[in-house]
């Protein structure tokens, strides 16, 4: 279970980035208060935590409803973590992590920021909704999903808190600060993506074996 727990742990952290989200937030509520910002980040949280929450209850009824087989998800679900890997290794923005130029565009021209883009892509984004459906389907039953949901619950809370203290984590880990956390759980979450894939193929030629057997 602790080897669950950690996994978890470290995908869901890759895949949504609390200090990227926290710089993020900083620089678009640079003129709220501090009881806006408040409220923006919880509302954020809440919302994030309400989508995911929809893909913990109903994703594998939505992979039936689509006749997807649980090896294809794991390899689908490794490359798209290991592209988002790749990205935080590299430093690069994508859409799979972070918003995009025309996204941020729109961001900047709005009051209210919970709902896009920091609820969704920054947090509730494609790479973490993609890692509650793999990580679900890869560990089924009561206990393993409650230690899974406890840890997605674990950093969406750090998350939260890193928004609220937003200008303060910006400035003490500046950019170089936060490239260092991203290349280090990139590097992780691309041995964990690697895995998925592995999982998924022997997972495909397992079922291949028995239906020519």
């Amino acid at each position: 279970m602790l080897e669950t727990a950690l996994i978890a742990f470290t995908t869901f952290f890759a895949t949504v980035g609390p200090p990227d989200v926290a710089a993020v937030f900083a620089a678009l509520t640079t003129h709220a208060s501090a009881a806006r910002r408040r409220w923006l980040a919880m509302r954020a949280t809440l919302i994030a935590a309400a989508i995911l929450l929809l893909f913990v209850l109903f994703g594998r009824s939505v992979l039936e409803a689509f006749g997807i087989s649980l090896p294809a998800l794991r390899t689908a679900g490794g490359l798209l973590l290991f592209l988002i890997a790749v990205d935080l290794v590299f430093a690069r923005d994508s859409g799979g992590v972070a918003t995009t130029p025309e996204e941020e565009d729109e961001a900047h021209r709005r009051e209210d920021i919970s709902v896009f883009p920091i609820a969704t892509p920054l947090i509730a984004g494609p790479g973490t909704i993609g890692a509650v459906i793999v990580l679900l389907a890869d560990n089924p039953g009561g206990a393993a999903t409650f230690i899974i949901v406890a840890m997605l619950a674990c950093v969406l809370a750090v998350t939260w808190l890193l928004m609220l203290f937003a200008p303060t984590v910006q400035r003490v880990l500046g950019v170089t600060g936060l490239h260092v956390i991203s290349r280090v759980m990139g590097l992780l979450l691309a041995a964990l993506a690697v895995q998925f894939v592995f999982d998924g193929i022997s997972g495909w030629l397992l079922d291949v074996a028995r239906e020519a057997g």
